[in-house]
């Protein structure tokens, strides 16, 4: 793929002084460190390391990456490397693709408390299929599943949803055979659109209790019991939306299907169009007229802002897995499952890696095409010389 024009680095790099002195406010640790760790990304101020190619000797100099989950440029490794982990998970079944979406009315209590609010989104929807698939009418069987957290919309406004990719079926209850779901159908909507309602909003409720949530500015009226319980019996007014798309191919179309949405952020950097006089232009699609793409234009305040809307706590789990798939369950249910289904497990890797002996493989070659090897670890100041030194070497020619 080739390199984009403009990044989400540049924005930042070009008016991110100002953005923070501006809304300073409401900016946090967290907010600063990632806007500091994607401008810093592979450049010289992280260091970086001296690269030799194994065929000719042609000798380049690359930076590091800050490595940060938020940063456009960090995520195709990460991404690739977890995706070879699942390889060995995968069932041979079709799999399902549930959406829940929490209604805007929420947005203000999300972006003020969002490790609570996270945290709950992520058990009152996982919850929610584990029931509901539990129970006979339904499906009658033990569900396993990832679910990733997206906070965004196309335009980089806030709309939290959780994705869950579900195999289409389950364990019986006594464990013993698969229960495989209708080929064109896997749960009813409207069920699982009540349910994780009635779960979200017990769930908001037992936390106001325990005093782990604070009121934006605009829900300061809501700081007593019963006028916050009032504020909640209108969340019941109207559907909460959960999507579930028929289920798809088996094992040999699940992994693509994830890297679309397992390692994402807000905007990637080829969607960027034009960054000129204050103003960032990029691509989005509009999903209510046919997936038209469109371009969208903002002050660069403004696409600073939306970005940093989807900055994540520290430390905050963003992927996470449950039922038979949860980490304390797999080693011994996944078998089981595989047993199930009548497949063998897929083969053990004998081979061990050794990190510390394997040196890192780079891009090819500029020169002749050949593997690019790093050979050494640049510090930021080694950096400095060597930069200064090829500076000489170009003005002495």
């Amino acid at each position: 793929m080739t390199r984009p024009p403009f990044e989400v680095a540049d924005i930042i790099r070009q008016y991110g002084t100002r953005f923070i002195e501006i809304h300073r406010d409401w900016l946090t640790a967290q907010h600063l460190r990632v806007l500091r760790a994607i401008a810093h990304c592979r450049t010289a101020a992280l260091g970086g390391h001296l690269d030799q190619c194994a065929v000719c000797g042609h000798r380049a100099i690359s930076f590091s990456s800050c490595r940060n989950r938020h940063c456009p440029k960090c995520l195709t490794h990460a991404r690739n490397q977890w995706l070879e982990n699942r390889e060995r998970e995968l069932l041979p079944v079709g799999y399902a693709h549930v959406i829940f979406t929490l209604p805007h009315a929420l947005a203000g209590l999300a972006l003020q408390n969002k490790r609570v609010v996270y945290d709950l989104f992520f058990h009152s929807s996982a919850a929610t299929l584990l029931d509901v698939a539990r129970t006979p009418k339904h499906l009658g069987a033990a569900l396993g599943f990832l679910s990733v957290l997206h906070t965004w919309g196309q335009t980089l406004l806030h709309h939290p949803h959780v994705h869950c990719v579900v195999p289409a079926g389950g364990l019986s209850r006594d464990g013993t055979r698969w229960v495989h779901a209708r080929p064109s159908f896997f749960l009813p909507v409207k069920v699982l659109s009540r349910v994780f309602r009635g779960k979200f909003v017990a769930g908001l409720r037992a936390a106001f209790r325990a005093g782990t949530l604070t009121m934006p500015r605009d829900l300061q009226r809501l700081n007593n019991e019963p006028a916050f319980a009032a504020w909640l019996r209108t969340l019941f007014r109207h559907e909460w939306v959960v999507y579930a798309k028929p289920p798809f191919g088996g094992p040999s179309h699940v992994l693509h299907y994830l890297a679309r949405y397992t390692h994402r952020v807000a905007i990637s950097n080829h969607r960027l169009v034009a960054v000129t006089d204050d103003h960032v232009t990029f691509r989005w699609k509009d999903y209510r007229h046919g997936s038209q793409v469109r371009l969208m234009t903002l002050s660069a305040e403004e696409f600073l802002r939306r970005f940093c809307l989807h900055v994540l706590p520290k430390g905050f789990v963003r992927i996470r897995f449950y039922g038979f798939l949860a980490p304390r369950c797999r080693t011994e249910r996944l078998p089981t499952c595989r047993h199930a289904l009548g497949v063998n497990p897929p083969p053990v890797q004998t081979t061990a890696v050794d990190d510390t002996s394997t040196p890192v493989s780079l891009p090819p070659c500029p020169a002749c095409g050949g593997v690019m090897i790093a050979v050494e670890r640049l510090t930021v100041r080694q950096l400095a010389v060597q930069v200064w030194i090829e500076g000489l070497a170009l003005d002495s020619s």
